[in-house]
């Protein structure tokens, strides 16, 4: 009995930490920049390939970025403004839908877990809130603690990526 007692208070004890770890922020960041496709590096044409994710086709601008992770893989990220920023269709969303993409670890290693689809609205305003699932061949339901070299984009449903966000 004395042994149940002490268990019961141990947990009552310890779930309160867990629940108030799980809310801790594994990352933020605020600020966002927009996708350039390619740069002239040396005279040589260069794809803008970010952790190897290709740009959209045209650039984007985005006006704002906030995004936080938690250590449970929950993740909120508030953008304004990701809009084209060349092309005939300069200043629309092209109708498009985005998801946050993060990246733990070295380039070569990274982890990598991602958010829902959401559509953007006309003005180029989106909001994600929900939980980030692994990206094959990453098999970690939540993403590392801590997340070395950061990294979070924001990617198109058909894969390429119209923004990232300055890690805070």
């Amino acid at each position: 009995m004395r042994y149940a007692c002490l268990l019961l208070v141990s947990l009552t004890v310890m779930l309160p930490v867990t629940a108030a770890a799980a809310e801790e922020p594994l990352v933020k960041f605020e600020g966002g920049i927009g996708a350039t496709p390619a740069a002239i590096v040396g005279g040589v044409l260069v794809i803008n390939t970010t952790r190897g994710v290709p740009p959209g086709g045209r650039p984007w601008v985005i006006e704002s970025l906030s995004a936080e992770v938690n250590i449970d893989g929950r993740v909120s990220v508030d953008g304004r403004g990701l809009l084209l920023g060349g092309g005939d269709a300069i200043g629309t969303t092209a109708n498009q839908s985005v998801r946050a993409r993060l990246f733990c670890g070295p380039a070569a290693t990274a982890t990598v877990h991602q958010s829902d689809l959401v559509p953007l609205e006309a003005s180029g305003d989106f909001r994600i809130d929900g939980v980030l699932t692994p990206l094959a061949p990453t098999t970690s339901a939540t993403p590392p603690a801590p997340c070395t070299t950061p990294v979070l984009l924001i990617v198109s449903g058909g894969g390429s990526w119209f923004a990232a966000g300055i890690p805070k």
